[in-house]
């Protein structure tokens, strides 16, 4: 045991032996450092005026990524490097060349969403050396900015990205070695209990730990990337206690493809399931691309946006729709269920006293089957659905519907899948007529409600209007679906 979180900051080493389980990193780096370029804007991952980067040994390698401090606790930082703005100019105040590129290309104006975008910057050009200009847009989906339009910001990363004198100092490539040497001396192969008064947040050493503790501790919350639980602490000012972190155990971070699908851990980040699924199943890519911004890709988990259950959750739907299984663990074993069967109704789930998501085992589509995702929101990147629908349908050789799965998240208390649609559709010739008949059917499978996302009505509409456009996109009439596109 262990009862200190012991990280790198910038280039100092950091021991806390007192630590509230729910403080941000942002409250951390402004109050208790007086590191003031990292901003609040938001409190929510939604601005990235707050943006660091956090670099990790992932299979014996040092990787560093974007994340959004004001989200993420600083318990879960333990054995991790975390570089701030402030480390990025020389000793002698020479600006590291992405800071450049912001002065020379005017991309600042009030210069308060500045650092932040200097940061995502940044971890683009650690990881890409000639990124395109949709990786530049990519990198800077988690970032606002209510002055100068972006242009300016973009042209200064294709110019960051042109110009890589072979002689710069760079804070992170000049000590990667001893960054590297430092992390792995820390370590997470004991447990760590850290407290402060009544409060705990533990850090398990093992996966065979994280079970004791969970059967110890049935009421303990369970912490992965914090992009939904870090706004429990910031806006609705939820006391969590105690708290356990997980992103750090290797066993729930894995990510395998065999023969007939992934294996997805519940740590795995959709930054890295997008890397490993995208070419797959492309469908789940494009999704993933519209899953918050960059950093909160880099932080946020599969298996947490299975686990908490939210009925407007983006993964849920497409994989209930691929007909996905998850595995559950706890001390006394491992069991399996449909995802579909996982989630019971709003806010409950079938996971026992004790139980953790361990993994999800998502199919591949099958060679002639077409699998489509629709997110639905108010803008187009880094928004909550409205509602997120996904369609999979097998067709038979005499063009009739064979088998067709279709799920839906924003239209009911749980990701529930439209069992009367797909029993109108089932044995059907899959023409327009077959689609517009079975939208009635959707009246007795869901019954939304109305919020400030979207109306009941327009939720409605909307899922019998996709079920249409999957039509229109599967049947091969491209005049047809702009016609639609343009009605809608």
């Amino acid at each position: 045991m262990n009862d200190s979180i012991r990280f790198i900051l910038n280039g100092e080493d950091v021991s806390l032996s007192s630590l509230r389980p729910t403080e941000t990193l942002l409250d951390f780096l402004r109050i208790n450092r007086h590191l003031t370029g990292t901003k609040e804007g938001c409190a929510e991952g939604d601005c990235g005026a707050c943006t660091v980067l956090v670099g990790r040994l992932i299979d014996g390698g040092l990787h560093y990524e974007s994340v959004n401090a004001c989200i993420r606790f600083v318990g879960s930082l333990h054995a991790t490097h975390v570089v701030t703005v402030e480390h990025l100019a020389a000793k002698d105040g020479t600006l590291h060349p992405v800071q450049q590129a912001m002065v020379d290309c005017h991309g600042s104006q009030c210069g308060f969403c500045t650092p932040g975008f200097v940061m995502s910057l940044y971890g683009l050009w650690l990881s890409n050396e000639k990124p395109s200009r949709a990786e530049i847009e990519k990198a800077l989906q988690g970032n606002l900015c209510r002055c100068t339009g972006y242009e300016p910001i973009v042209k200064a990363a294709e110019q960051v990205s042109r110009i890589r004198p072979s002689t710069l100092f760079d804070p992170l490539e000049k000590t990667r070695s001893n960054i590297s040497s430092r992390l792995w001396a820390i370590g997470n192969r004991e447990t760590v209990t850290v407290s402060s008064g009544d409060e705990r947040l533990i850090v398990p050493g093992s996966m065979a730990a994280l079970s004791r503790i969970l059967l110890d501790e049935p009421t303990a919350t369970i912490v992965a990337g914090s992009t939904d639980v870090g706004l429990w602490v910031t806006k609705q000012m939820r006391p969590l206690n105690p708290v356990v972190f997980i992103n750090h155990l290797a066993e729930l971070q894995a990510i395998s493809a065999g023969d007939k699908g992934f294996n997805i851990g519940a740590g795995v980040t959709y930054s890295r399931a997008f890397s490993a699924m995208a070419a797959k199943i492309p469908a789940l890519g494009n999704l993933i691309n519209r899953i918050g911004g960059e950093q909160v890709r880099n932080m946020g988990t599969i298996g947490g946006n299975i686990a908490n259950g939210s009925p407007i959750g983006d993964t849920p739907p497409p994989l209930i729709a691929l007909g996905a299984t998850v595995k559950l663990r706890s001390a006394s074993g491992v069991r399996s269920l449909l995802l579909e069967d996982f989630f019971i109704e709003y806010g409950k789930q079938d996971r026992r006293p004790g139980e953790f998501v361990e993994s999800v085992f998502v199919p591949y589509p099958e060679d002639g089957v077409h699998f489509a995702v629709y997110k639905i929101t108010k803008r187009r990147d880094e928004d909550i659905s409205a509602l997120c629908g996904a369609f999979h349908l097998a067709l038979d050789d005499a063009g009739k519907v064979a088998d067709i799965r279709i799920a839906f998240g924003g239209m009911a208390g749980t990701p529930k899948r439209a069992r009367t649609v797909e029993a109108e559709l089932i044995g059907q010739p899959w023409t327009e007529q077959t689609a517009v008949a079975g939208r009635d059917a959707f009246d007795a499978d869901y019954q939304p409600l109305t919020d400030w996302r979207a109306t009941a009505e327009y939720r409605q509409l909307t899922a019998k209007n996709l079920l249409l456009r999957f039509y229109l996109e599967t049947s091969g009439a491209p005049q047809e679906l702009k016609r639609f596109e343009e009605l809608v």
